[in-house]
């Protein structure tokens, strides 16, 4: 097998996103409105990666629409893009009831969607949004704040960077925001060295 040859049952990313919007594979297929997949420009080279759908998301089908997704917008304009020209989706891809924490195996079922995601998308930069997709993509058991802000390699030439998730940083304001600030600036970096290369 080839590096080329994909490890997924899926064509294009919109056979993927088709697949994933009947899926049944956990319960939260019983309990969402629909499924949010992502959104953006599927030739971006910055992907961000959230944890999962909220109420507003779950209705409107669209990842980081609520309070949380207009900081994210802020964030990624204070570097120079705009929401369309980036992509942006989750670990799972429907609402854990009550916007609790996604389970194992609700995530175990969503991977296979996001791993497919990452390989059509093919990104040079990835940006996790707190803990679960931290974790998920990086394999660490460290916390987000002891990982945030810093690179990781990621898929042969691209970079990895935690952040912390939008929906914290509106919790715990002032200092939380200068952190996300910060990171920001380390992937307005990587994306300029990138084209840089």
């Amino acid at each position: 097998m080839t590096t080329l040859d994909p490890v997924h049952p899926w064509g294009s990313l919109t056979e993927l996103a088709a697949d994933a919007a009947v899926c049944t594979k956990c319960p939260l297929a019983e309990t969402r409105t629909q499924v949010v997949f992502g959104v953006g420009d599927p030739s971006a080279d910055l992907v961000f990666v959230g944890e999962g759908p909220g109420a507003e998301e779950d209705r409107q089908g669209i990842p980081f629409v609520g309070r949380a997704g207009q900081l994210l917008t802020r964030l990624v304009e204070g570097i120079g893009l705009t929401r369309d020209r980036v992509y942006i989706c989750n670990v799972v891809k429907c609402r854990p009831p009550g916007n609790r924490d996604p389970l194992p195996v609700e995530i175990d079922a969503c991977r296979p969607y996001l791993e497919a995601q990452l390989d059509f998308l093919a990104p040079r930069v990835v940006v996790t949004l707190g803990n679960f997709a931290t974790r998920l993509l990086t394999g660490t058991k460290l916390g987000i704040t002891k990982v945030r802000g810093q690179e990781f390699p990621f898929r042969g030439d691209a970079v990895l960077i935690p952040t912390l998730h939008p929906a914290a940083v509106l919790r715990n304001g002032g200092t939380a925001l200068a952190e996300s600030r910060a990171d920001f600036v380390l992937v307005k970096r990587a994306l300029a060295r990138g084209h840089d290369a």
